[in-house]
This record gives C-alpha cells, structure tokens and sequence, in this order.
C-alpha cells in the first residue's frame, strides 16, 4: 500500500466512526508506528485533515468541529509515482514558458503541480533532484513580444509584426492572422495567416523584432486546413504538395531510429540485412537535410533523386573544409 492509498484508508477509517484506537489503524495500514506518524503529520499539515487524538476515548478521530462543521475530503486528484514523474515534464515546459499572458496563470498551476508531486512516496524535492529534463538549442523570446502575441491570438485580432529572415538576413514588415502557437524542438513558433503572402505561414517567435496588435479582426482557418497546409511539410515548413522521402540506415543505427517518431505519417520497415527503411513526407527539404546529416555516413538517401543530390552536395562541402590546400 503506498502512501496516496494510506491516506485514503485512515480518512475511511476514521470516517463515522468516534475514535479509533491507534492499533487498529496500525494493523489495518500494516505500517510501523514511525510511518503512520509521518502520515499524520503529512495530513495534518499539507492535507489540513482535522485528526485529533481523543485521550478520553482513547483513539484518533476527525475533528470537524460538530454535526454542522463542513466534512473533512481529501483532494480529489492524486498521482501514483509514474504520473508524478511524467508530470516533472509538464512543469519543465512551464517554467520555460515565455510570460506574458499566461503568466498569472503559471504561478498557481506551478504550486498544483508541486503539491501534486508531494502526494507521492517521494518528496518533490528529492523527485526534481533525480530525474532531469534537458533542452538543447532554444533561442530565447522576448517576454514582451510573446505576451503581444498571446493577447491577439487569443482575442482573434491581426497582428502587425516586424520578423527577421536569418536565411535572408532582413527584415519584413506584415500583418498576419495568428491561428496557434507551437512549441517545437524546444522553440516556440507562430502558425498564422500572413496577409503579405496571402497564404498561411509558420514565424519563429524569437525572430519576431516588434508586435502589435491591430484593431482587425482575425479570420478562423479550419483545423484541417491547417493541419492539410502545415503538417504535410516536414518540421516547422508548410506546403500542401508533399514528396516522399525514403532513407535507409545501417543496422547498427536503425535500432535507433526504428523506434524514432521524424513524421506522423512515416512508414518504415526493415530489408533483408537488418537495415530499416525510412520514408518520410516533406514539403521543404532544409530541415529534414538536417536531420539526414546528423547520421552521417550511418543513412543513406535512397530517393528522391533531387534530395539525394542535395545531401551530396552538401556532404562534399563539408568534406571540402577539412581538406588539405
């Protein structure tokens, strides 16, 4: 019986009941006197439970203060270990969140969580100091900016922004429709209308210089028009007409990435030597390059041909700065 099931059987226990002597609850919780007193102590404290030891009836007993005093309950959300640890993610996110709109809200959900965590066998301390969440190449945003943002998103007004192109070094002046915010790869992005390109468009928020909001109001664009523009494309790139992407790895790597999620429509196989196959759908191949490239000589790009071409060149490339004048 783990501590969040304890708590439950003395609240029953003790329910209805004017007192109840403290070896009963020992034998029923099959838990030494020492455990049972940090339990007390944890209820009384964290849980406000009213226990009270009654020495002329010689056992313990809720106090809720007569027949007209409000019946003591526990919460009515507990978390088992797994639940609580997966959690630790949730609140990392949170703490990362840029503030803005949301920020009188994180505070509260902040505390939520921590009281949750606490409801475990584990304190929330030692939780935090054993499991880690690591985030690789996030690119800081504005607070100010994301809460511009926030705010029309929410209200379905237009915004005019100022974003930076790192790909063209410059910057543009548009006024977009935002639809959602994504956090991506640890990154946050805006998927919106740009009203410049007359075409959905998804903008790195970090690279958004200045927002504003207008006072126009934002047009809807369906769910699954949204979906069918920006998540045919592979990663953050947008576009509705989608090529095939087929890779395959060498067996030592492909106990990796076989069990890797690059697409949500990927199919994947292994062939005869052990080797799996990957097909992927992309719109944009910039960043799915990448990606190809961080395996080095462990993947090959089998088709299309034009991908193929394009990680050749930019193997050589590469090759090409380590080579000798």
């Amino acid at each position: 019986m783990d501590r969040t099931e304890r708590f439950y059987k003395i609240t029953q226990l003790l329910e209805g009941r004017d007192a109840v002597p403290r070896e009963e609850l020992l034998e029923e919780l099959g838990v030494s006197l020492a455990t049972f007193k940090r339990d007390l102590e944890y209820m009384r404290d964290r849980l406000h439970a009213p226990i009270i030891w009654d020495s002329e009836k010689r056992g313990y007993r809720l106090d809720n203060g007569g027949s007209r005093g409000p019946r003591f309950q526990l919460p009515g959300v507990w978390l088992n270990d797994t639940e609580a640890h997966a959690l630790l993610t949730m609140q990392h996110l949170i703490e990362n969140i840029e503030p803005g709109v949301l920020a009188p809200f994180i505070k509260a959900l902040k505390a939520s969580i921590a009281t949750a965590l606490d409801s475990t066998d584990h304190p929330a301390d030692e939780v935090r100091k054993r499991i880690r969440v690591l985030t690789q190449g996030s690119r800081p945003v504005v607070p100010e900016h994301f809460g511009v943002i926030s705010h029309a998103l929410l209200a379905r007004k237009r915004l005019g922004i100022t974003h930076y192109s790192r790909e063209r070094d410059e910057e543009l002046v548009r006024e977009v429709s935002p639809q959602r915010l994504v956090h991506y790869r640890d990154n946050w992005y805006l998927d919106a209308w740009c009203h410049l390109r007359d075409a959905l468009r998804s903008f790195s928020v970090e690279s958004i210089r200045d927002a504003e909001i207008l006072n126009r109001t934002a047009p809807n664009v369906a769910e699954n028009e949204l979906d069918a523009e920006l998540g045919n494309g592979y990663g953050i790139f947008a576009g509705k007409k989608a090529e095939m992407a087929k890779l395959r790895f060498t067996p030592k790597r492909s106990r990796w990435v076989a069990k890797e999620q690059w697409h949500p429509q990927q199919k994947g196989s292994f062939d005869f030597e052990g080797r799996y196959v990957l097909e992927v759908p992309y719109t944009d191949q910039r960043e799915l390059i990448m990606d190809i490239l961080k395996y080095g000589s462990d993947v090959e790009v089998l088709a299309p041909a034009s991908l193929r071409e394009q990680v050749t060149k930019a193997l050589q490339n590469a090759l090409s700065r380590y080579q000798c004048s």
